[in-house]
């Protein structure tokens, strides 16, 4: 089970086959038309919607520690709530190259932006695991 960033860099490094990691950082917002109920909840820290805001792929050596994987994407001045991660697996000890990276990290942004977050990793910004329930 990993419940934190270290766990899945620990789980990265263990595999097989070198690994490349797949980051797509979300803010939490309010839809315009959002109604009372959902606006109260929303202040709660509950609902809304997660919009993709900066898409990455990183080999695993550039990004064995969280805090400056968060410096790196403070520096895009845009803000975050949630980046949820996948992993890419190489072939025959070659690890996948950001140019094979692109298709995959495209499907990510698309399947996250229609909600369906259940094949990856979500993490807060102190690199746990959060539920998105």
């Amino acid at each position: 089970m990993i419940s934190s960033y270290s766990d899945l860099i620990k789980t990265a490094k263990s595999e097989h086959e070198p690994q490349r990691l797949l980051f797509v950082f979300c803010r939490a917002e309010l839809p315009d038309d959002a109604s009372a109920d959902e606006k109260a909840a929303f202040e709660r820290g509950e609902g809304g919607a997660l919009t993709p805001v900066i898409c990455v792929d990183k080999a695993l050596e550039e990004v064995s520690e969280f805090a400056a994987l968060v410096e790196e994407s403070e520096g895009t001045g845009q803000s975050w709530d949630v980046v949820f991660v996948a992993a890419m697996s190489g072939r025959g000890g070659t690890p996948p190259s950001t140019d094979e990276a692109q298709q995959p990290l495209t499907m990510m942004v698309e399947s996250i932006r229609l909600g369906h977050v259940s094949n990856y990793l979500p993490l807060d910004k102190s690199g746990n695991a959060v539920s998105l329930g």
